[in-house]
């Protein structure tokens, strides 16, 4: 069971077209977005400034469609073994530059708590030149 103090609980959704390159860049943002408040409590310090923690917890319905009907469609999601794979080459990824990343249990239902400070939620994408969310 992964828990962290200060940081970031990642949901990752993992879509068809992702590749390695998207999920460095991911990594690069999440470690560089300045969500984390100065001395004034402007968003002005990221990850690495504050040596905070990562949590990362795969999540597929991310990748849902939901722009018609009332049942979500998992098409754009990537396959599990597909996803699977990108969501450890991120944490293998992470835990290179970060030290000691907490992670959930790749497909398996979670109990997902989370304590928000603000409430503060961002939707961090980087599509691939094809399209896809990672």
């Amino acid at each position: 069971m992964g828990a962290i103090e200060q940081g970031l609980l990642v949901l990752v959704g993992v879509e068809r077209d992702d590749r390695e390159a998207q999920a460095d860049r991911l990594l690069e943002r999440l470690c560089t977005y300045r969500v984390f408040p100065d001395a004034e409590g402007r968003m002005n310090r990221s990850l690495q400034d504050i040596g905070g923690q990562l949590l990362l917890v795969s999540q597929f319905t991310l990748a849902a469609d939901t722009r018609s009907g009332t049942r979500p469609g998992f098409s754009p999601a990537a396959p599990p073994d597909e996803g699977r794979r990108l969501f450890d080459y991120l944490v293998e990824r992470a835990r290179a530059r970060l030290g000691a990343v907490q992670t959930g249990e790749f497909g398996a239902n979670m109990q997902v708590s989370l304590t928000n400070d603000g409430p503060v939620t961002f939707w961090l994408q980087v599509p691939p030149e094809s399209g896809g969310a990672l």
